[in-house]
């Protein structure tokens, strides 16, 4: 999804005592991560944070990186930790020999974590259960380098910031960026150049001891992008019964994780979107924001609107080489100030470097008409649509050969700038990396199902264009036809991209998933790719491989040559279910449920690609984001193809085809949404489903067909 950030070769530490991981992108596969955007803390499994990327982080500045507890002249042995909600966590810890007349522990440390945007509250309850009276001496030690998050990214360590004494804690600033720790009882002892507050335990049996400490985090001019109110969600929350309750749990894990995800735009806070995820990209994303509003449109449009408007309000009005921006585009990120990774890569403030978010938000607009988006809203946002049209034609392909491409013009950004945008995701089938400009398979599929929905909206608006926009996708449709088609020893198939000199890079990839579906292929086609997809070089019995394991650069820890994305994985599943390959689909619906035990229905951001073949549970990649957007809305995505739920509100009907519901049923949803109406929908164990929708829909019952 976002370029990994560029690492240099291990050497030996100054004191020689072991490597050294300066300049390392930090692993986060052990950390437990607790958020409430655009707050979030990063710590151990024992609740403790300590070095690498650990901290309380607020608007894309490290706040906290130490937080320890410890008791002096006795061991801390952590016993218990786990997540309650997506913000809050617990762990407990035994005070080793403190108070024991037996073998069984009689003093234990109870951590309570709480984060709110801009707020850590740690909650430390010393417990005296044994029969003898204990005192002990309580340190808490803080410290924080304030660092921007791009530098924790890329491994680089930044000097402490002294602690000055402020009443019954301590306090850190640099620039506009302030942190205040307090503590209630207060401390009988601040020690501001050891970062230390020391508190005195006396327990009689069977008493305890409680001390709450509250950490403030803020940026003087205010959040970038503030926390929404907490009850304004702008979905319906589901409830699912089925009868895998693994999927029951993901669903719910996803939605509580998505809530704490949520920001709103200063301009009009009323205008919620998702931020990408946890730690590295916790605001605002055209390609993320989009394709998580797009998945969740079966639990409202409320979220898609307020993602539409906040992108259509930064859509490019001018060509600036330097950001990347462009009449009519869609952003791709947005951050507090420049990105400096290191000499060659820097990123804007303001970034546009991204090929596919301005035709993702127009089939957005069109796919959030069809779930019941007020007319009005949609009539509002036409002009951007228009806008966003153009650029395609206009900018999206500069030298006129029909397919939209880009090239990093910058030198210092992104050099790919599909989905796969690390520096080595375009592979030839030989291990080679393609040369720009590139023409991205899965791009082509996007402008045409945006050319075909924009027709589709200027007509029904009565706006003129809509059959100038039908030809140029059917345009385009044949060049992808005659371009993109390449064969090997299995047949044929569509190459992941046209490099520089028009030349297929002719690497088998998880790229078949996103044309599925889309109305770029026939039915012959897309039988083609439903059995590569389902293939075991792709279906990798945990999801799907974004590289296929027969080619020469797979690395199942490549971030885009061989690990596994759900969000990549949930896109195929409702593409072949779309399509009418409802067997395939079930296969890699599987597998993300089997994957997701293992994350304790969390998924990742991404995965390794080993598969199920090496192990019941798949091997974390070590530095992904979790929880994740469209990670997490790849659970909604996954229950709308079970269902087989398309929406068409202005036409006044709602399809339901559950076409691979069978390991799932019986099963039950209720709450979801459509036209701001409550749906309920309900399989039997024989297949017969039932419908509750609101009035005034024609309710379809279906097998899924062959497109």
């Amino acid at each position: 999804m976002h370029t990994t950030v560029k690492t240099h070769d291990v050497t030996t530490s100054e004191t020689g005592a072991g490597p050294s991981v300066e300049g390392l992108q930090p692993f986060l596969h052990d950390a437990c991560v607790t958020l409430y955007a655009p707050s979030f803390v990063i710590s151990r499994e024992d609740g403790r944070f300590d070095g690498a990327a650990d901290g309380f982080y607020h608007g894309d500045s490290r706040a906290l990186a130490r937080l320890t507890v410890a008791a002096e002249g006795i061991a801390l042995a952590p016993v218990g930790g786990a997540l309650e909600g997506a913000d809050g966590a617990a762990f407990r810890s035994v005070l080793r020999g403190l108070g024991e007349d037996t073998a069984d522990p009689a003093v234990t440390l109870h951590r309570r974590r709480r984060v709110a945007p801009g707020r850590l509250e740690e909650t430390l309850e010393v417990a005296n259960a044994g029969r003898q009276h204990v005192r002990a001496r309580l340190t808490v030690t803080a410290a924080t380098d304030l660092a921007p998050i791009e530098r924790v990214k890329s491994g680089h360590a930044q000097s402490p910031v002294t602690a000055a004494v402020t009443e019954g804690g301590l306090a850190w600033s640099r620039g506009t960026f302030t942190v205040r720790l307090g503590s209630s009882p207060e401390p009988v002892a601040v020690d501001p150049a050891a970062g230390r507050l020391e508190y005195e335990i006396d327990l009689a049996p069977g008493t305890s001891w409680t001390a709450v400490l509250n950490c403030a985090a803020a940026h003087e001019d205010g959040d970038q992008f503030p926390a929404p109110p907490a009850d304004s969600v702008p979905w319906r929350t589901p409830r699912l019964r089925s009868a895998d309750r693994r999927f029951d749990h993901w669903l719910s894990r996803s939605t509580d994780d998505l809530d704490r995800l949520r920001l709103t735009d200063p301009e009009n806070p009323a205008d919620q979107f998702l931020a990408a995820g946890a730690p590295w990209f916790l605001t605002l994303f055209g390609r993320d924001s989009l394709w998580a509003a797009r998945m969740l449109l079966p639990l409202g449009t409320d979220l898609a609107a307020g993602t539409l408007r906040t992108l259509a309000r930064r859509q490019g009005t001018k060509s600036d080489p330097a950001t990347e921006e462009q009449p009519g585009k869609i952003l791709h990120e947005v951050r507090r100030a420049t990105q400096n990774f290191h000499e060659s890569f820097a990123l804007p403030p303001c970034y546009y470097g991204t090929v596919d978010a301005t035709p993702l938000w127009i089939t957005l607009l069109h796919d959030s008409w069809r779930w019941g988006l007020a007319p009005e809203q949609v009539e509002q946002l036409l002009p951007h649509a228009e806008s966003a049209l153009a650029w395609m034609r206009d900018h999206g392909d500069p030298d006129g050969d029909g397919f939209l491409k880009y090239i990093d013009q910058t030198g210092r950004g992104l050099a790919n700038q599909g989905w796969k945008d690390s520096g080595d995701s375009i592979r030839y089938s030989d291990g080679g990396i393609a040369t720009s400009p590139i023409a991205l398979c899965e791009v082509q599929a996007y402008a045409y199902e945006a050319a075909r929905g924009g027709a589709d909206l200027l007509r029904a608006f009565g706006r003129p264009g809509a059959d100038q926009w039908e030809e140029w996708a059917e345009r385009l449709r044949d060049r992808f036809r005659s371009h993109f088609w390449v064969e090997d020893e299995r047949g044929p198939f569509p190459a992941v991209a046209l490099d520089g000199n028009k030349r297929p890079v002719d690497s088998v990839t998880s790229g078949f998933g996103h044309l599925l579906g889309t109305g770029l292929l026939d039915h012959e086609e897309s039988a083609l790719l439903a059995a590569r997809i389902g293939a075991p070089d792709l279906d990798s019995g945990h999801g799907l491989r974004t590289l296929s394991s027969d080619s020469v650069a797979y690395n199942p820890y490549g971030y885009h040559i061989g690990s596994i994305w759900p969000h990549d994985t949930a896109i195929a599943v409702h593409g072949l279910a779309r399509a009418g390959f409802p067997e395939v689909a079930a296969s890699l619906s599987e597998g993300l449920l089997s994957a997701s035990t293992a994350f304790d229905g969390r998924l990742p951001e991404l995965f390794a690609g080993h598969g199920a073949s090496a192990g019941s549970r798949p091997s974390p990649y070590p530095a992904s984001c979790r929880p994740q957007a469209w990670a997490a809305a790849s659970s909604v995505m996954v229950l709308q193809s079970v269902l087989g739920l398309s929406a068409d509100v202005p036409g006044g009907t709602l399809t339901v085809a559950p076409g691979f519901a069978e390991a799932y049923r019986p099963l039950k949803v209720e709450g979801l949404d459509i036209a701001g109406g409550r749906l309920d929908v309900s399989v039997d164990a024989d297949g017969t489903a039932h419908v509750e929708a609101p009035k005034g829909l024609v309710v379809k019952r279906q097998h899924p067909t062959p497109r």
